[in-house]
């Protein structure tokens, strides 16, 4: 189907692109008006921008129906989302719908379980991110989607939701297993032609120090203090554990009652003192107050459903002194004259100063989470990050940085550039990592090539109308 010879900067994500793109796009968060114009088309396109939209039957692939209104939904969504459209044409989604529903009939041919509760949650969550940005407007939201209730319209995008976790797992199940071996690596590099090599952008190796301010055991025992609090009243004068997530718990998930996502016993998500306290308890039963790197918590374990948990939280943090902020910061500002003034070099200082556990070993060097090297591509770097090293020179220190995470309500940081590397043709020790990356795309996209030749053979697909003049890349019209 795709790559053989290649242009690694550009087929690889465009085949991606294809593959992924019906996955993600139920997700918009914007209300288009269904009078939206259509996307301006490129020459290719087998409908006129003006065409008049008609909710007829587009296309069936096993137990799926694929609807004209479908693929226009989409199209406005991708424009909500901010999407390039210039080189999507009709043809080209209409063939990633058929996929993701070629994914979804499979999935379910193959018993893929799907989590109900999961999907329900993530459909309420939808909907309360659109009514957020709409300003609660659930009419409009009901006419963009042609419901004419609340109801309705939960249980069309619970059934989208499922259709898309289906595809997920079915392409999962396909390419999960898939590694790649140093020596195909190095196939893959060569077997690209020298004039069609990608070119990395520049790079930066950054390195950063961190000092977090220190919680006192007077401020850890009062939060304790205050969970047990919660927990006796909620056990001996029936307070609701709902209503003090609402009103106490310092986590996202208070708006909901401190209600997170169901634990499974074989897919674990929740960090380990927190599983290990919640595979302990009996349904019913309220936690004592443990800790996490988070904070603090109390756990409900409201329901128990074989290997599945249901699960409301309270999380605390330890309060911060003002006495604790101003010692961290004195600190960091001494740790950066030091390095200024040349009596203390930047990795010395942070192997001895440095909190952030992560980097301190390894001299403050950060690790680019998505390469899992140290390079981050200055074109690709994180907005904020890129906010906060775009002024400095090789070898400068920052200033002082106040910052947040997760874990941390405040944090100080310095940072400096420990080496840069500019614009490069891609070359096979430097940039190993990112060719063995793209290596391991290629393979995954000839799997799933492989996968839909086969699967398309074997299922029931009919494409109606204007679509059978498509030039799909798979089979679609088993010609």
């Amino acid at each position: 189907m795709l790559l053989k010879t290649i242009n690694t900067k550009f087929t690889i994500k465009a085949a991606f692109l294809v593959c992924f793109i019906s996955f993600n796009i139920i997700n918009a968060q914007e209300i288009i008006d269904d009078e939206t114009p259509l996307v301006e088309q490129p020459k290719d396109s087998v409908v006129n921008k003006t065409r008049i939209k008609a909710d007829g039957v587009a296309a069936v692939v096993g137990d799926f129906i694929i609807l004209e209104s479908d693929l226009d939904r989409e199209i406005a969504q991708l424009k909500a989302q901010g999407a390039d459209l210039k080189e999507l044409t009709r043809c080209k989604l209409f063939g990633s719908l058929l996929e993701s529903k070629l994914y979804a009939h499979q999935a379910i041919q193959d018993s893929v379980l799907v989590n109900e509760l999961f999907i329900s949650q993530n459909t309420e969550q939808q909907i309360q991110g659109i009514l957020a940005q709409t300003k609660g407007d659930m009419q409009g939201l009901l006419e963009f989607y042609k419901k004419d209730s609340e109801e309705a319209l939960r249980e069309e995008m619970n059934e989208i939701n499922k259709n898309r976790y289906l595809a997920q797992e079915m392409q999962a199940k396909i390419t999960g297993d898939i590694e790649v071996t140093p020596e195909e690596v190095r196939t893959f590099f060569n077997d690209i032609p020298k004039d069609e090599r990608p070119t990395f952008g520049t790079e930066l190796k950054l390195a950063q120090i961190v000092i977090i301010p220190e919680v006192t055991e007077e401020s850890k025992q009062a939060a304790i203090d205050k969970l047990k609090e919660f927990k006796k009243d909620i056990e001996d004068n029936g307070s609701s554990f709902v209503t003090k997530a609402i009103f106490y718990s310092e986590d996202g998930s208070k708006s909901d009652g401190g209600k997170l996502p169901t634990m499974n016993r074989k897919q674990p998500r929740m960090v380990k003192e927190f599983r290990d306290v919640v595979f302990s308890m009996q349904e019913g039963e309220i936690s004592e107050p443990f800790e996490t790197d988070f904070g603090y918590h109390i756990v409900l374990l409201e329901k128990i459903r074989g290997q599945e948990y249901d699960v409301r939280h309270i999380l605390l943090r330890p309060e911060l002194t003002q006495e604790a902020i101003q010692k961290a910061k004195d600190q960091i500002d001494e740790v950066r004259t030091k390095i200024v003034d040349g009596s203390l070099t930047f990795t010395a200082a942070a192997r001895e100063f440095s909190d952030e556990k992560e980097t301190k070993y390894e001299g403050g060097q950060l690790v680019n989470p998505t390469t899992q090297d140290f390079n981050f591509e200055l074109t690709r770097m994180e907005p904020e990050l890129y906010s906060q090293i775009q002024d400095l020179k090789d070898g400068e220190i920052s200033e002082v940085l106040q910052d947040e995470d997760r874990v941390n309500r405040i944090k100080f940081k310095i940072l400096t550039v420990t080496d840069r590397i500019d614009d490069h043709e891609a070359d096979f020790a430097k940039d190993y990592i990112k060719i063995k990356n793209l290596a391991l795309q290629d393979k995954q996209v000839q799997a799933i090539a492989k996968w839909q030749k086969e699967t398309i053979v074997d299922t029931y697909i009919k494409v109606n109308g204007e679509y059978r003049d498509c030039d799909f890349q798979s089979n679609w019209l088993k010609k």
